[in-house]
């Protein structure tokens, strides 16, 4: 899609009838930490920052990784924000509040 930096928010909401659905959660979160990449954890979502199609790949092994881990299925929530020719920085959404 692009070389530039973009900022990709994750949501994934696992469903399960047996298991606790917050330590699915962890699973995932734990995926993006050790990916490398810049991110974040809010009460609702992770944003990560990076290349679209290396966020992309970290979304996926950690939407594999939640139903692995025992969940029957999983909601999942992305919200991006690219531009055509510049690069998208947590830094710069800080300095632009």
């Amino acid at each position: 899609m692009t070389d530039h930096l973009i900022t990709l928010g994750i949501q994934i909401v696992p469903k399960s009838s047996s298991h606790d659905t917050y330590a699915f959660v962890d699973r995932a979160i734990n995926i993006i930490q050790q990916s490398g990449v810049k991110y974040e954890i809010t009460p609702f979502e992770t944003v990560m920052e990076g290349k679209y199609e290396d966020l992309m790949m970290i979304s996926e092994i950690a939407q594999k990784a939640v139903l692995e881990a025992g969940a029957d299925e999983c909601l999942v929530y992305y919200r991006i924000h690219y531009r055509k020719n510049q690069d998208v920085t947590f830094e710069e959404k800080r300095l632009n509040r």
